[in-house]
């Protein structure tokens, strides 16, 4: 098997005092992919940057204490990149891959946006010229033969069934027509698959973020936009998909809960 976690982690440094470390002690992942990890790899404790038994790939944004994505791998990676060719996102600290046998895995943060304000139009850049790149990344993978993986915070739900209180939000960023049309193009133009989906059909969520506010994480109120995106070759061998979602709300170490998903290896 292959087991893939992904996570926003809401400041890796804070995580990392809050809870994190032991999860990581007892995950079963064999790649981990984060978000918002939000430091210099210099500013991360020495067990936090390259925890024994894992290699690690980090892309922090030039932005000081924005976004930042990292992938730790238990294998050590055949290829690494951070960024995908982008003149105005590459330094942003939004996207890294890493090559493994026979799969390419990458971490996405994607924007989050705001309806009416520039960081909604950077989102809708973002997006278009991410998703020429899925594309281009599907076949260039597809000629040697090799699957891909692009876990990470979309910042979009797809579906009515992917947030609790849907029709409150349909003018609010990450639930605008325009972007859960933008994913339905990267499945069915890019051919993607959304694995998690794709293993509970027929359920609202499973959500993987709530807001810190109110009592959302209590009333399960929350937001499914930590996904798992798969060539289709790759979704056909996924068979488990899990958020672990903490026993309790001061428990929690990030606003979101990990998504990890297994992917059977052999034919």
């Amino acid at each position: 098997m292959l087991n893939v976690t992904t996570v926003n982690v809401n400041g890796l440094r804070a995580a990392a005092r809050k809870g994190f470390m032991e999860w990581l002690a007892e995950t079963s992942a064999d790649v981990l992919c984060l978000q918002e990890v939000r430091a210099e790899p210099w500013q991360l404790p020495d067990e936090v940057r390259q925890p024994d038994g894992w290699h690690t790939l980090h892309a922090p944004a030039a932005a000081k204490g924005r976004a930042g994505v990292s992938i730790y791998s238990r294998r050590e990676p055949e290829r690494m990149r951070t960024g995908f060719g982008s003149a105005e996102f590459d330094g942003s600290g939004r996207y890294a891959e890493i090559d493994l046998p026979g799969v390419t895995v990458a971490s996405l943060y994607l924007p989050s946006g705001e309806v009416g304000t520039e960081r909604q139009e950077e989102k809708q850049r973002f997006m278009g010229e991410f998703l020429p790149y899925l594309k281009e990344l599907r076949e260039r993978a597809a000629a040697d033969g090799r699957e891909v993986l692009v876990c990470g915070d979309w910042n979009i739900a797809h579906r009515e069934a992917d947030l609790k209180n849907w029709k409150a939000n349909t003018k609010k960023s990450g639930f605008l027509p325009e972007e859960r049309e933008w994913l339905t193009r990267v499945l069915e133009e890019a051919d993607y698959a959304d694995v998690v989906r794709q293993l509970h059909p027929d359920v609202a969520g499973p959500y993987s973020w709530w807001s810190y506010r109110g009592k959302a994480f209590d009333n399960d109120s929350g937001w499914r936009i930590d996904y798992h995106l798969a060539t289709r070759g790759l979704a056909e061998r996924a068979v488990k998909a899990v958020v672990e979602r903490a026993a309790a709300y001061d428990l929690r170490w990030s606003d979101h809960a990990p998504v990890t998903v297994a992917y059977a290896t052999g034919h």
